[in-house]
């Protein structure tokens, strides 16, 4: 009977799973990304850009996988994600901020032929390095303004060579890389983000923050105008536009059944004298031959005195009128000898 051997794990998996599971017990969230695409330059570009905030590593998927399972993760539903060449990001920044974080992080990278353009290419007018020779013809291929001065090729103006959906062609590429134009962008992909033993798939970790702010305005606005439709005071600014509205259609009611409410019997008549000259105004030579006259509009009525300073001087008056009630006594006694 023969006995397998059993597989004999390196001493570098073993290490490595043992650091997955430190930094996944010391961090509040881990992001799956595939770095598959990212050359080895830049991906240890962007590592060095965020190294203060996050820890990445690159690590094989079955020693990813083995080391959660032992941590008593369920990983059925991670597999789909950890494909490729695995990183791994721990952090104790919120899964959200961490995925702009990370991704908003790019390379740029020279074009190769075949690919397709994102977003509008530019060569700018002025000096390039390009000597006269056989790339003269590129660019006149192209369709490329230069003229060569001091030997060396000069663009005359800024022309745009490539837009949205069009595939760069092996001459576009030579070009773009001897004036040095990068027209394409690279970074990490990130799959997915783990809170807490929740997992977060990519689409769901996209939050565009600004529109995000703008639906909460719109949606505590939209809250308010429904709270001022029913009535509903317990909302402070729904309260506060009621008494408003209130207010407004008590004045204009007192206005429409003449009440005379201190105040809105002057505005009354100012508002009639303005109707009125207004109607002079369009009656022009005609109101002229009627007798008709601009009618000068009435001042503004003082400013309603304050019920306390109202009693104040009521009271004032009272004393002096007693004052003045003795003041007479004391005469009429001195006088008849009382």
């Amino acid at each position: 009977m023969m006995v397998r051997a059993k597989a004999r794990v390196s001493k570098r998996k073993l290490e490595m799973a043992e650091d997955i599971k430190e930094l996944y017990q010391r961090h509040k969230v881990m992001a799956i990304a595939d770095v598959s695409k990212v050359p080895t330059a830049q991906l240890q570009v962007i590592r060095k850009k965020l190294r203060d905030s996050i820890e990445f590593r690159v690590v094989k998927k079955r020693v990813a996988l083995k080391a959660l399972e032992e941590l008593g993760v369920d990983t059925s539903k991670l597999e789909s994600y950890v494909q490729g060449t695995v990183m791994l990001a721990f952090s104790d920044i919120n899964p959200f901020e961490l995925y702009k974080l990370i991704t908003k992080e790019k390379i740029p990278i020279e074009a190769k032929p075949g690919q397709k353009v994102e977003k509008e290419v530019v060569v700018r007018a002025g000096e390039t390095p390009i000597t006269p020779g056989p790339m003269l013809g590129v660019l006149g291929k192209l369709k490329i303004p230069y003229e060569v001065k001091g030997g060396k090729v000069h663009v005359r103006k800024d022309t745009v060579v490539a837009k949205p959906g069009d595939v760069i062609s092996p001459e576009l590429a030579s070009i773009l890389l001897k004036l040095g134009i990068k027209p394409f962008e690279i970074g990490v992909d990130l799959l997915a983000a783990v809170d807490g033993g929740v997992l977060i798939s990519r689409d769901n970790l996209k939050i565009d923050v600004e529109a995000f702010k703008r639906d909460l305005s719109d949606a505590a606005s939209e809250a308010i105008r429904l709270a001022v439709g029913i009535g509903f005071i317990e909302v402070p600014e729904a309260l506060q536009a009621l008494l408003v509205t209130a207010h407004r259609e008590a004045e204009r009611l007192a206005e429409e059944i003449a009440v005379p409410v201190p105040g809105l019997i002057e505005l009354a008549i100012r508002r009639a004298v303005q109707e009125e000259n207004a109607l002079i105004a369009a009656l022009g030579e005609r109101a002229r031959e009627l007798g008709l006259e601009p009618v000068a509009a009435p001042a503004a009525a003082p400013a309603a005195q304050p019920v306390a300073e109202q009693k104040k001087e009521e009271k004032k008056e009272e004393e002096e009128k007693k004052e003045e009630e003795v003041d007479v006594a004391s005469g009429l006694s001195g006088l008849f000898g009382f």
